[in-house]
């Protein structure tokens, strides 16, 4: 269920899920009832009660929403009108110890954690898609996190496709580079490519977050979902929350 799993600091956990958990989005045309059921198994495994992590509807922004301990549910972001199927209009999250989780299949997963100066855990996750990388998602999340108090901030960057793999036009890869150049590379084929988990660490090193894993590219790993490899596939997820 789980492609990689750790306690990041006491009492907080960061993980990354794979196929085996399966498609645990709602906005991919599977069934409403088997993506809940397999989000409650996910939340189950994790220690935690139905409902336990907070989804968000993800637009290929650079908005951050502020998580409180309410669930945002399905219902209640209906009702609203403030959001889609899934939780908050945003591409990431910010929460004073609320679980979190992000979907990705391909754009890369930032899962962050710090602490207030009194410990109280500060938890984020970002969906950092080539637009969220050069929209500045990544700053705008760290920012959000220093505005709650948080020190000491790491960064956990789940799999996603790498450099290697992810060709695009040579006026994208110039577009991107020019705001983030740590994305500029070339493609194992020699065309234009973009290398946004690259790009993602840089921002993060670049406002003082140290990271501590990386996971693998998810087109070349038979165990992750990847849209670059097949269209109609599902999402797994980053996860972040607080636990024995």
């Amino acid at each position: 269920m789980f492609w990689w799993r750790t306690e990041v600091r006491p009492g907080v956990w960061v993980a990354f899920t794979d196929a085996r958990a399966g498609n645990l989005a709602l906005h991919v045309g599977d069934d409403p009832a088997e993506v809940h059921l397999r989000r409650g198994l996910l939340e189950a495994e994790a220690g935690l009660g139905a409902g336990g992590f907070q989804y968000m509807n993800q637009v290929h922004g650079n908005a951050v929403a502020y998580i409180g301990d309410t669930p945002i549910g399905d219902v209640a972001v209906a009702t609203a009108g403030s959001a889609g199927a899934g939780g908050p209009t945003a591409d990431a999250m910010v929460s004073s110890g609320r679980p979190l989780a992000v979907m990705v299949a391909d754009c890369v997963p930032v899962v962050l954690a710090g602490q207030t100066e009194a410990g109280r855990p500060v938890l984020a996750v970002a969906h950092a898609g080539r637009p969220g990388v050069a929209g500045g998602v990544i700053p705008a999340t760290v920012a959000r996190m220093r505005a709650e108090g948080a020190e000491d901030i790491r960064a956990w960057i789940g799999p996603s496709i790498c450099g290697s793999c992810y060709e695009v036009p040579e006026e994208m890869r110039a577009d991107v580079a020019a705001a983030v150049p740590a994305t500029w590379c070339t493609t194992s084929r020699g065309t234009p490519g973009l290398d946004l988990p690259a790009g993602a660490r840089s921002q993060l090193e670049g406002n003082g977050v140290a990271v501590e894993y990386s996971g693998p590219c998810t087109l070349e790993t038979d165990r992750l979902f990847s849209y670059r490899g097949d269209p109609d596939t599902g999402r797994f997820a980053g996860l972040v929350w607080t636990g024995e």
